[in-house]
């Protein structure tokens, strides 16, 4: 799923942040990303709601039309949420 990948890194994410905030192993990500692997339903809910697309997207079949000021929000709200991780991380 190329889609996932192109996400990650269009707002700078590690894989190993995606799938602490989304609950799933960093490899199964890195699968997913690759095409190895196809993500489970719960899964795709989890990613759509991470990235803020629909699951339509994710699997393909709609294009992406989140831009301007959502997509900057969303950026932000992303970036909130792995520097609250990185904070999380530092006081374990």
């Amino acid at each position: 799923m190329n889609r996932l990948r192109e996400l990650r890194e269009d707002r700078d994410l590690r894989q190993v942040d995606v799938s602490y905030y989304v609950g799933i192993d960093q490899k199964t990500l890195s699968n997913y990303e690759t095409g190895k692997t196809n993500p489970d339903s719960q899964s795709l809910i989890k990613l759509a709601d991470f990235y803020n697309v629909s699951i339509d997207y994710l699997v393909g079949r709609v294009q992406l039309d989140v831009y301007g000021e959502t997509r900057k929000q969303t950026h932000e709200a992303i970036d909130g949420i792995v520097s609250l991780l990185e904070d999380m991380k530092k006081m374990l």
